[in-house]
């Protein structure tokens, strides 16, 4: 069963409370997702090293109930 919306950014939130968090539905299935998530935590971080963030939010459900995540981090 596919990922809600609302259930990728409460996961996210969760994670980094202070987060802005954007979600996209790319192609209206439930499976293939943009986000755009600014945090201050990621000050400081590579872009790598913000996505790792995000994707350890996510529980593991990246490459499972989740298939697709095309994202953008940055800082306020």
């Amino acid at each position: 069963m596919p990922m809600q919306a609302n259930e990728i950014e409460s996961m996210i939130k969760t994670a980094l409370p202070d987060a802005t968090v954007e979600i996209r539905d790319l192609a209206g299935d439930g499976d293939h997702y943009a986000a755009t998530v600014i945090s201050e935590s990621f000050r400081g971080k590579s872009r790598v090293q913000q996505h790792q963030i995000v994707y350890a939010a996510l529980k593991g459900q990246m490459g499972g109930v989740l298939h697709a995540l095309a994202l953008q981090t940055g800082v306020p």
